[in-house]
């Protein structure tokens, strides 16, 4: 049931599978484990003490067949913290690395969810005003923890940075909450202009995305991220005459 949460903090499909049997079975033999897994009993034995090197099984020595149990699960949350520290260990030194190293120009696509959250730190991180055309209220998609949007918005507001915002006319039907929510200077385009596509244009960024709804971006979702500073300023210029004319 929690494998995928289990496995996204550093445990083997089959570890996950182990631990998340002993919570429920409680102190158990490697032959309960394997059945209530499914795993063949060598690979829990190998599975098994990964787990102990971890910290999150323990194993009680009897006569027989040994028998292990689960350590409280709030055993957890200390092994995220633990990575979290490490990489705010080294966070100063790779930033560091990375800024000396500026890509003048480039292109490259980010897919999924995940690459729309990093799209969105791409906006904090640059910190210079953002144009949205054909704007889908993308902030508000569904999957986006409500905590990750917040942070954005935060520090989007730390950074002043300024937005303005030509909607979608479907936003206005479908979500018009969103255009209040979003802030900041807003158009909203004619009913016949509509379309799937999303342009935004910050510092020397050009963003686009195809076929996403509103208020929804979508687990196969792309976006084209090209950085140039002609090609931006190009797209600003257009931008800015859609603006005047609306």
């Amino acid at each position: 049931m929690y494998e995928n949460s289990l496995e996204s903090i550093g445990l083997s499909p089959n570890e996950a599978k182990i631990y998340e049997a002993l919570i429920r079975l409680g102190k158990s033999s490697v032959s309960q484990i394997a059945k209530k897994s499914n795993i063949h009993r060598r690979n829990v034995y190998d599975s098994l003490n990964r787990l102990l090197e971890k910290g999150l099984v323990f194993q009680i020595f009897q006569a027989g067949e040994n028998i292990y149990g689960a350590v409280n699960p709030d055993k957890l949350l200390e092994i995220v913290r633990e990575k979290e520290i490490e990489i705010e260990r080294i966070l100063p030194e790779l930033r560091k690395s990375y800024d000396q190293k500026p890509m003048e120009e480039f292109a490259f696509i980010y897919k999924g969810l995940e690459g729309y959250k990093n799209y969105m730190r791409d906006l904090v991180r640059v910190g210079e005003p953002v144009d949205f055309l054909g704007a889908k209220a993308l902030w508000f998609t569904p999957n986006i923890p409500n905590y990750f949007l917040e942070n954005f918005k935060k520090e989007m507001k730390k950074k002043k940075v300024r937005y303005r915002t030509i909607f979608d006319h479907r936003v206005k039907e479908e979500m018009p909450e969103a255009i209040r929510k979003v802030g900041g200077e807003y158009k909203i385009l004619p009913k016949k202009y509509s379309t799937p596509g999303v342009c935004d244009i910050f510092g020397d960024y050009v963003v686009t995305f195809n076929s996403v709804g509103v208020g929804n971006f979508g687990e196969e979702g792309t976006i084209f991220v090209m950085k140039n500073k002609e090609l931006a300023e190009n797209y600003r210029i257009w931008f800015q005459f859609i603006w005047d004319k609306l």
